[in-house]
C-alpha cells in the first residue's frame, strides 16, 4: 500500500525518476503478495529476492545477504525504503555500508518500546537514512531528540492514505464479501453491524497464554458483535500450535483466510469497529472515520489517537470490552482527519527528489533510485 502510489508517482511524466522495484520475500504469501500487486497496479518487480520466512535475525541477514548482489549490480544513485518491517533495515543497512544514499518512507514513528522489534527497524533506519519523509508533525520531534538534522526531514502526508482515497471508489461491497460466510445473515442482519478484526504481532501471538486471554475475550465480544476475522498465516500457525482453535467455533466469529485490499477495504469502511493491532490499520481507520480498537499497550502512531478515532486498550480483558462498549453506545470516537493526509503524499516526496537529485546530493551517481 506504501509502494503502489510511490511507484506510479515515480514513474509518472513529466519528470518521471528512473526507479527499479525490489521485492525482498520476507511477505511470502502468494495469495496475498499476487493479490496486493494486480489489485494496487504494482508493477511485477524488477528484483524478487524470495527470501521468505524466518526468524528476525535469520530474515534481516538472509535480506543483507541476497540485496547486496543486487545493489551492486543496480548500482542506484539512492534506496529508497518504507516502514518499519526487516526488509527496511536490511536493505538500509547495505546501502548504508556501501555508501549508497537511503531514503526513508514513513520515517520518525516511534512507540518507545524497545521490545518490539519494529521500533528497533524505525529507530535505526533514521540513524543511517539521508532523507527522512515523516507522516505527522510530532515524528520531526522525534527525529530531532534523536540528533536528526533538521534538513534531511521532510512533512509530506502518509502514503497509505494516497492509496486508500484512490482505491476507495474501487472497494468491493462488504455484501459481497460476508454473503460467503457460512450464516451470512448473522453479519448482514446484525442491527448493529459487525467488528472486523486483524492480529499478529508476536506479543499477541506468541505467547500461548496471551493468545488464549485475547481469543476468549473476542469471542465473549462476539456476544454484542459478530466479528469478522481474516486470519494471518502466522496467527493462524500459532492458533494452531497452541491447540485453540474451538475457541472460534462460534458462528458470530467468522475465520477466514487473508484478504485482498479490495475485500479488507470495503468491509473496514462499512464495520462498526476494527479491532486490530497493525499499525497501518489505525491510520486506514482513522481516514475513513471509523471506530478503531488497537490490541496494543502503546502505538507508533499518536495522531491516531489525539486526532482519529482511534483508541489503545492493550490486552487487557476488561479494557477491550469497555472500548466495545462505549462504541455501541456512543458511536465511538469521532475524529478528523490530519494534516496532508490528503491523497497527495507521493506526488510531494517526488517533488522533494527530484529537487535532490538535481542538486547533486547522491554524490554523483546515476539518477536512479532502487
Amino acid at each position: 500500500m506504501k509502494i503502489a502510489p510511490l511507484m506510479a508517482a515515480l514513474r509518472a511524466e513529466p519528470n518521471s525518476i528512473p526507479v527499479r522495484l525490489l521485492h525482498t520475500g520476507q511477505h511470502y504469501d502468494v495469495q496475498m503478495k499476487d493479490a496486493f500487486f494486480t489489485q494496487l497496479g504494482i508493477p511485477e518487480p524488477d528484483v524478487d529476492l524470495g527470501v521468505g520466512s524466518a526468524s528476525h535475525a535469520v530474515q534481516t541477514a538472509e535480506i543483507m545477504r541476497r540485496f547486496e548482489p543486487a545493489l551492486d549490480q543496480e548500482k542506484p544513485a539512492a534506496v529508497l525504503v518504507v516502514g518499519d518491517v526487516n526488509s527496511t533495515i536490511a536493505c538500509a543497512l547495505v546501502a548504508a555500508k556501501k555508501d549508497v544514499p537511503v531514503i526513508h518512507v514513513e520515517a520518525g514513528l516511534r512507540s518507545y518500546d524497545r521490545g518490539m522489534p519494529e521500533e528497533i527497524n524505525r529507530v535505526l533506519t533514521d540513524q543511517i537514512s539521508d532523507l527522512l519523509f515523516i507522516t505527522e508533525r510530532s515524528a520531526r520531534d522525534n527525529l530531532l531528540r534523536e540528533g536528526i538534522d533538521e534538513r534531511r526531514i521532510h512533512f509530506v502526508g502518509n502514503v497509505m492514505i494516497d492509496t486508500l482515497l484512490g482505491q476507495l471508489p474501487r472497494a468491493l461491497p462488504p455484501e459481497q464479501t460476508l454473503a460467503r460466510a457460512p450464516d451470512p445473515k448473522i453479519f448482514l442482519g446484525s442491527a448493529s453491524g459487525y467488528a472486523l478484526l486483524t492480529l499478529h504481532r508476536p506479543s499477541n501471538v506468541d505467547e500461548p497464554q496471551v493468545l488464549r486471554r485475547m481469543l476468549e475475550t473476542l469471542r465473549q465480544v462476539s456476544d454484542d458483535l459478530p466479528i469478522v476475522f481474516p486470519i494471518h498465516p502466522r496467527t493462524s500457525a500459532r492458533i494452531e500450535q497452541a491447540g485453540l482453535g474451538a475457541l472460534l467455533d462460534t458462528p458470530r466469529i467468522w475465520r477466514l483466510s487473508p484478504l485482498s485490499y479490495l475485500e479488507m477495504l470495503g468491509l473496514m469502511a462499512k464495520a462498526r469497529i476494527v479491532l486490530t493491532d497493525s499499525g497501518g490499520i489505525q491510520e486506514e481507520t482513522t481516514a475513513l472515520g471509523v471506530p478503531c480498537i488497537t490490541l496494543r499497550e502503546n502505538t507508533e502512531r499518536p495522531i491516531t489517537v489525539d486526532q482519529g478515532t482511534n483508541t489503545v486498550v492493550g490486552s487487557n480483558p476488561a479494557h477491550i470490552k469497555a472500548a466495545v462498549a462505549d462504541v455501541l453506545a456512543s458511536g465511538g470516537k469521532a475524529g478528523r482527519i490530519p494534516e496532508l493526509w490528503d491523497g497527495k503524499a507521493s506526488q510531494r516526496i517526488k517533488a522533494v527528489l527530484l529537487d535532490w537529485l538535481a542538486r547533486g546530493q547522491p554524490r554523483q551517481r546515476s539518477a536512479k533510485v532502487i
